[in-house]
């Protein structure tokens, strides 16, 4: 099996679906904690589940069962119709990552894929897609969304700081005197006119 990262299916009705965003490990690696990444476009279990399986059917068997924690997960249906077959949702909520979904087939085995929040951005979520592509991969799921936000946080305070630094090079350090130290306003006042009135 060789990584997966977009896969486009076309509809009957001559509209095309997104491209699927999912990427697996490399065949032959070591097992690890998450087999794959995948980013769907909504919390929508029955609308997302199907395009995943049409992926994923041909190259690990047929999809039976999958399970999710329900914290980000807002309806779970019992079943779920994909293409030629139902599969069966299941969830744990004290017993699995909030941010991984375990795939079983009755002819191959189970996987671990980790789910990108939909919210995500995308330059995050291409750090985490890239992530079972790591020979390391040794972070949960979780584990994995905690250390972007990580990165995340810390490549916006580099970008302040640069900012910053850009502000006050270019003469925009003055702006920022505290308001003691500016002149006060003069006061306007409207003087009557001596000629009025005459």
């Amino acid at each position: 099996m060789t990584a997966t990262i977009l896969h486009t299916s076309a509809v009957e009705d001559r509209t095309s679906s997104p491209p699927l965003r999912l990427m697996l490990a490399p065949a032959g690696t070591a097992p690890a904690l998450i087999d794959g990444a995948w980013w769907p476009r909504s919390r929508d279990i029955a609308a997302e589940l199907p395009a995943l399986t049409a992926v994923l059917d041909p190259m690990w068997g047929r999809i039976t069962r999958v399970t999710v924690n329900p914290t980000f997960w807002p309806v779970i249906p019992r079943k779920v119709p994909v293409h030629g077959h139902v599969v069966h949702v299941g969830w744990f909520k004290a017993e699995q990552d909030p941010h991984k979904l375990l795939l079983l087939s009755y002819t191959a085995g189970r996987w671990d894929l980790l789910v990108i929040p939909p919210e995500t951005s995308p330059g995050t979520a291409a750090r985490l897609m890239a992530a079972p592509t790591d020979p390391l991969r040794s972070l949960t799921a979780s584990g994995l969304i905690q250390e972007a936000e990580l990165y995340r946080i810390a490549a916006e305070a580099d970008w302040d700081a640069t900012r910053e630094r850009v502000w006050d090079s270019e003469g925009g350090h003055g702006a920022r005197q505290p308001t003691s130290l500016l002149p006060a306003p003069a006061d306007i006042a409207q003087v009557p006119d001596p000629t009025e009135g005459m």
